[in-house]
């Protein structure tokens, strides 16, 4: 069984958006895996949108938090755009922790 953690971006998407990407993820995570063997850590918590830098260091420590029990992490479109998950990112590269990233904008 994987466990599979979610990076995207969120800032200024609905919460249908947000959830229509993840279910996606999912979808795409078992394709790259090559099985359903896939358990989701539910890294979204809605109504948590940060109204300050500080809070969205609170929602980016928690998400390190969900991240460290990960053994796959997916990179949804647009993740290279956003800092928290370009620190997941490096954070998910530098502990060993496989990585799935989608091609966005610059080609990552």
């Amino acid at each position: 069984m994987y466990k599979l953690f979610i990076s995207q971006p969120m800032k200024d998407k609905s919460e249908e958006e947000i959830r229509t990407e993840r279910e996606d993820a999912v979808k795409e995570a078992k394709k790259a895996l090559g099985t359903d063997d896939v358990e989701l850590i539910d890294s979204y918590i809605p109504d948590t949108a940060p109204k300050d830098s500080v809070e969205a260091l609170w929602c980016l420590g928690r998400s390190l938090e969900m991240l460290s029990k990960a053994d796959i992490a997916y990179f949804a479109p647009g993740w290279s755009n956003a800092r928290g998950c370009k620190l997941e990112y490096e954070a998910a590269n530098k502990y060993g922790i496989k990585v799935i990233a989608c091609a966005d904008e610059k080609g990552v």
